[in-house]
């Protein structure tokens, strides 16, 4: 990893040292390469490099507010025991013992307090006491929000008010907010070229190393040009890597920030709910363009720090507070509705509230949402090859990307494996297609508004239950791959299909995909035996399967087209069949023969 050493050598002017390890065919060698930096650009950060994924906030939210330590979590025995509380919850993996000073702990307090969940330390160079906001890492009137907040979009809502109040310094006087200066740039650009949509290197270079002290107009020139030479340009990753350079060129820190903040900072605006996904960039969500036009018209502050805390700590206002604006986010989400055909029914309730245009608004998104999930599922067989690669990402977990195409590359965050292996083995069945259910329905999970994971499904039912014309089919996943695999997934495994089998007057079955099967799980299923409470026993159908075994016959069934749930359960038969008269080890060896011999 490079380090870099910075000296200043005038107003305007620095020079910067950076100390690096290479390798060579002797081995590796330390280097040191200096360049001088003339009035030197910045990269503003929402998140923080320590938590890269907003969806990881809420869940370690909760177990806070359910310890005993709320309110203790700046003494090193606290934070040590906020760790393990985190790790007993399975909030955080790995060995309990490591990160001694508890680092962790201290990454989830500085995003509980900067989104004003919890109330932020207040020190004497602030001007006001302690006492004036509230118990420095209690929970706020915006945190009790969060916490009770039960559906993605009321979370984030919760994620927006924090966001949207200016705590980002300008200057001496003012202060901004990285979201609403984002804002501004995406309906200028609209105003511009009639589209709101950032591609990632225009936000990674023009965006993100801007904000208010710079003219609106220079940098929608910039991201303009940006966007033509580019379109022009034979080789775009050699593009987008010397524009980069040309960026790290006025730049104090590493070249690696551009890709990896834009990255981390594209995440945290996504998760305000108002901006999506647009290839590798962001767009409006359209049904709240009317709110977006309402939140820039106070992009810059010069309210005193305190007044800015009470907010970030209470919960901001946002427009649709306002019963006139209510009004026109409830009229763009109607438009929305008619836009796509979509039948509704308004909830017979007095529109004379923001408080009541709110409720039915949220309803009217419910039913937006759920048609362009339907919409989203019947695409999924048009894009096997992307959902193929997930899974071959999944299979290597190494973090890496890959390149689909010259605007689109995938990734898997290694931190985000178990929600990635639920989604994509999802997006696979939905491939396969003819569900009965809604996919809305199959998940057991939560999606964001581009159809990405949101944290795992709880343990109380399965990870995907797909509903066919003449059976139903269960699908549990684990990236656990050592001898804790049978402990921790074949009781509940079991437990799942054996309800199932007792409430479903269809064939049931289960359907196991872990990237390695140990011995001992492969062993329970291929025992299969579920007593319910009457002491009745069931004889459960389950296989297990490799990821690699499961996605190389996904491939084939689609390469081959014969694509169907029925090609699916006719490999599961055979391998289920396999069982008789072996044991675990055996059984895996012959599952693995079988996959490989269907497929030729």
């Amino acid at each position: 990893m490079a380090k870099a050493d910075i000296i200043q050598i005038d107003e305007n002017t620095f020079k910067v040292v950076e100390k690096k390890t290479i390798k060579t065919k002797d081995g590796e060698k330390k280097v040191e390469e200096t360049r001088i930096v003339i009035n030197p650009i910045d990269i503003w950060l929402i998140g923080n490099t320590g938590m890269r994924n907003p969806w990881r906030i809420p869940s370690g939210f909760k177990v806070y507010v359910e310890s005993n330590l709320v309110g203790r979590l700046r003494a090193p025995n606290d934070q040590v025991a906020f760790k393990k509380v985190l790790h007993n919850a399975g909030e955080i993996g790995g060995d309990a013992d490591k990160d001694v000073d508890a680092s962790i702990t201290r990454k989830y307090r500085l995003m509980f307090n900067k989104f004003g969940f919890a109330y932020p330390e207040v020190t004497k160079k602030d001007g006001f006491n302690q006492e004036e906001l509230g118990p420095v890492d209690a929970i706020t009137p915006l945190g009790k929000a969060f916490y009770n907040a039960d559906t993605i979009s009321s979370k984030q809502e919760c994620f927006l008010r924090g966001l949207i109040v200016p705590m980002e310094k300008l200057n001496n006087e003012e202060t901004y907010s990285p979201l609403l200066w984002v804002l501004s740039v995406m309906l200028k650009l609209e105003e511009r070229t009639g589209e709101a949509k950032i591609n990632f290197i225009e936000f990674a270079v023009c965006v993100q190393t801007t904000n208010p002290s710079n003219n609106i107009d220079k940098v929608i020139d910039s991201i303009l040009d940006i966007r033509e030479k580019r379109k022009v340009a034979e080789n775009k990753k050699k593009f987008d890597a010397d524009i980069i350079e040309q960026a790290w060129n006025r730049y104090l820190k590493l070249k690696i920030n551009f890709k990896d903040y834009a990255d981390m900072n594209l995440r945290y605006l996504k998760s305000s709910g108002i901006v999506k996904s647009a290839g590798r960039g962001i767009t409006l969500v359209p049904e709240y363009r009317s709110m977006a036009i309402e939140l820039i018209k106070s992009v810059v502050s010069t309210e005193p720090l305190k007044e800015r805390y009470t907010k970030l700590c209470q919960g901001a206002p946002l427009p649709t507070d306002n019963v006139h604006t209510a009004n026109q986010v409830l009229r763009d989400m109607i438009t929305e509705l008619e836009y796509y055909n979509i039948s509704y029914s308004i909830p017979d309730i007095p529109l004379d509230s923001a408080k009541n245009i709110n409720i039915v608004r949220n309803s009217l998104k419910r039913d937006i949402d759920k048609f362009k999930e339907e919409q989203y599922a019947q695409r999924q067989s048009n894009e096997w090859t992307e959902i193929f690669e997930y899974m071959n990402l999944l299979v290597e977990n190494t973090g890496k990307e890959k390149e689909i195409s010259d605007d689109y590359i995938i990734k898997v965050p290694k931190s985000e494996a178990a929600a990635y292996l639920e989604w994509i083995l999802w997006r696979a069945f939905l491939a396969i297609d003819s569900i009965k259910n809604k996919p809305y329905e199959a998940r057991g999970f939560n999606i964001d508004q581009d159809y990405l994971p949101v944290g795992t499904a709880p343990g109380g039912g399965p990870d995907i239950l797909f509903e066919f014309e003449n059976y139903f089919i269960v699908i549990e996943v684990t990236m656990s791959t050592n001898s804790r695999q049978e402990a921790m997934e074949g009781e509940p495994v079991r437990r799942h299909v054996a309800d199932l089998v007792m409430n479903k007057t269809k064939p049931v079955y289960g359907i196991f995909i872990a990237n390695k099967i140990d011995s001992n799980t492969a062993e329970t299923f291929r025992i299969g035996v579920w007593y319910n409470q009457k002491d009745e026993k069931l004889a459960l159908k389950i296989v297990p399967f490799t990821l690699r075994q499961f996605s190389t016959y996904f491939q084939y069934m689609f390469t081959h087209n014969i694509a169907s749930p029925d090609k699916v359960l006719e490999l599961f038969t055979e391998c289920f069949a396999a069982k008789e008269e072996r044991e675990g080890p055996s059984w895996k060896a012959e599952i693995d023969r079988i996959v490989f011999q269907q497929i030729g």
